[in-house]
């Protein structure tokens, strides 16, 4: 009850601490130059059907966790003062809750998560030291040990750098100053991997706050943690180039890696080494031909595997490469990532979180013929609960860790440029509100409905009548699928300056009303996977087959409440799933009139099976002996030089759609 009171106490004293406006934050030497830097939380809103995603997130899991996962992150969470879980799923939580609530504007989350920030930011002593530090006995389903790991206080340290992008609270960085000083004097005693090896595997996250917080204050003692931050950090650089790792099976976890991916790039603009510049795309070219998948994860349920497209990926992963890429974009202007961030984000991303947001799936599979309470092949398997949707099938991490996904995908669409301008980086329907240094203030509705259409509309405002006028770059990314675009400014076709691999700028005086519209030309393309499947492409979206689907919810026996929720999802089809594409139609010059492009409107909510906006009908094979196994589509040959006689059947008709607007599934399919 203390804690409680001297929380809304300091509730109360709050919008004393609060600072102007926040600025976007560059780096100060002698830290590298960087291309953008990341707006104010609240200037860059949801429109169209992301605006509805974002809303259904909000009055689901994300809005309401604290009653949904009353047990672990309520009010007896040990991060606001409680005797219970003392560890990382709170602060997941309020990771994605806190910008869900200021991008939102809704304020009965904006005072859950001020409740976190708060008993947070009361929690720090004289010594910098912050949050809970007593070990307490085991209860089943909680963790309580480990309190004083340096690993959940990362995730600490990233809700309180959103809290401060939002407000501009000071405390922010007295509290962060006084805990980094703790950390320069404390690591070397007590290393990063003293209580658990993830402190080790995930430091860039660390890293990442310190350095953002050395380029508001220049305290140069923060240079000096940085180094020793990356030294008790795991060797991603060696990871990605010169050791085995994504050679060989079992070698990582899963979300490790996609959180050790930023960790070369975020040490790059400390060391200014190429090496680390260029670990991580190194990394990808290795995932590629060897873990990887086509949504732009890989195989991992939780250990790393070969991208056999009935291995699971864990949602956990998905949520944290997104972060990673828009860390890794920010900071280098490279395209790769930003192309690789829309690949995960509307393939991997909306597959594995029901339409109503009140169920999440722990691994998902490339080609997933039915989600069951059965075995399949995967190294950490739950009591065959991970292909389930549920508050907590599989393992609860994600429940608690997925809501950041959406939030900082808004948060990261735009950007400001170091010359001053915009950025529009990652497309999707949005408007940016935002200042410009002259004082101007500029608003730009992006209308489009991407990926499911190439066309967008960028629209400028200026509503301050002092500014009717406004000199500005503007920078937009050309995604490496276009092969041709096409941009006009009040309908006339202009030219743009290329500043970098896929991007141009457009630098002229903009007025109030002027029209921007981009168009990219996206063909049908084909890629191969795991055995040489194919997989079918266009635009940002991967293409899965189309398969009829049966949902049936069921309620866990009461011995197994505990450990997974109270109920699962069941998803089923009678549709025939053992289809192989055709090897003539994959031919360059037949495959636009071999796999035809159906358009209809875009509704609201197009990332389902009803509401798919575009649709692909193509011929296929059937293949009768490929079967199950395990319970997932069973092993087979993918591709043959030679098709054993009989083994191919009658030709049918297919019809695929986006594969985030589907649940049941095959994306990598054989070819005959």
């Amino acid at each position: 009850m203390r804690n409680l009171i001297i929380v809304a106490v300091l509730l109360l004293c709050n919008f004393a601490s609060l600072s102007a406006q926040p600025q976007p934050v560059f780096n100060r030497a002698p830290l590298a130059d960087v291309p953008y830097a990341q707006l104010p939380i609240g200037e860059i809103h949801p429109k169209g059907w992301l605006n509805i995603q974002m809303q259904s997130m909000l009055d689901g899991m994300t809005g309401n966790l604290d009653e949904i996962y009353a047990f672990v992150v309520g009010d007896n969470n040990a991060w606001l003062g409680g005797e219970g879980d003392a560890w990382e799923r709170g602060p997941y939580w309020i990771d994605g809750a806190l910008p869900m609530a200021y991008i939102m504007g809704d304020k009965k989350l904006l005072n859950k998560v001020n409740k976190w920030v708060e008993a947070i930011l009361a929690s720090q002593k004289d010594n910098g030291y912050f949050g809970p530090d007593t070990d307490r006995p085991h209860i089943a389903g909680m963790q309580r040990d480990n309190a004083a790991d340096w690993w959940p206080r990362m995730v600490v340290l990233k809700i309180l750098q959103q809290h401060y992008i939002a407000t501009g609270d000071k405390r922010v960085i007295d509290f962060m100053t006084r805990y980094f000083h703790y950390q320069l004097q404390e690591l070397p005693k007590t290393p990063l991997g003293n209580w658990t090896f993830w402190a080790t595997e995930r430091g860039g996250d660390n890293l990442l706050v310190v350095h953002w917080l050395y380029n508001i204050t220049g305290d140069k003692k923060l240079l000096e943690l940085g180094e020793i931050i990356h030294k008790q950090s795991a060797d991603w650089t060696a990871r990605f180039t010169t050791d085995n790792h994504l050679y060989r099976q079992n070698s990582l976890h899963c979300v490790n890696l996609a959180q050790g991916f930023k960790e070369p790039v975020i040490y790059w603009q400390q060391s200014k080494e190429d090496k680390h510049l260029n670990a991580p795309l190194e990394a990808l070219k290795r995932i590629r031909h060897t873990i990887g998948f086509p949504t732009g994860l890989w195989a991992g349920d939780e250990l790393l595997h070969f991208g056999d497209p009935t291995r699971g990926s864990e949602l956990c992963t998905a949520t944290e490469m997104m972060y990673s890429l828009e860390e890794m974009y920010r900071i280098t202007g490279d395209n790769t990532y930003a192309d690789l961030l829309e690949r995960v984000a509307f393939n991997a991303l909306p597959t594995q979180i029901t339409d109503n947001a009140d169920a999440r799936q722990y691994y998902q599979q490339i080609n997933q013929v039915e989600v069951t309470r059965k075995q399949r092949n995967f190294s950490t398997p739950h009591q065959d609960t991970d292909i389930l949707f549920g508050v907590l099938t599989g393992y609860p991490c994600c429940t608690c860790n997925l809501h950041q996904a959406w939030p900082k995908l808004v948060q990261n669409l735009w950007f400001k440029s170091a010359e001053g301008g915009v950025a529009a980086m990652i497309y999707a329907p949005s408007e940016l509100s935002t200042t410009l240094a002259s004082g101007a203030k500029v608003v730009i509705e992006e209308q489009t409905c991407y990926p499911f259409e190439e066309q967008i509309q960028f629209t400028i405002s200026l509503p301050d009548r002092k500014y009717q006028t406004a000199d500005f770059p503007f920078d937009l990314r050309i995604p490496e699928w276009c092969d041709n675009y096409t941009l006009t400014i009040n309908g006339q076709t202009v030219k743009a300056t290329d500043i970098r691999k896929g991007t141009i700028r457009i630098n002229r005086t903009w007025k109030n009303g002027d029209q921007l519209n981009i168009s990219f030309n996206a063909p049908v393309r084909s890629s191969r996977w795991y055995d040489n499947a194919a997989v079918i492409e266009r635009g940002p979206l991967v293409y899965a087959l189309r398969m009829e689907e049966k949902w049936e919810k069921k309620n866990f026996e009461d011995e197994a409440k505990n450990g997974y929720g109270d109920f699962y999802y069941e998803v089923t089809s009678t549709t025939p799933w053992n289809v192989a594409i055709r090897n003539a139609d994959l031919k360059a010059d037949k495959i636009e009139q071999s796999f035809i492009v159906e358009k209809s409107k875009c509704s609201d909510k197009p990332w389902s099976l009803e509401g798919a906006p575009i649709r692909i009908k193509a011929k296929a094979y059937i293949l009768p002996e490929w079967t199950l196994n395990r319970n997932s589509a069973g092993d087979f040959c993918y591709y043959t030089q030679q098709a054993p006689k009989g083994e191919v059947g009658e030709i049918v008709d297919i019809e695929l759609i986006p594969y985030g607007c589907t649940t049941l599934r095959v994306t990598e399919f054989p070819v005959r």
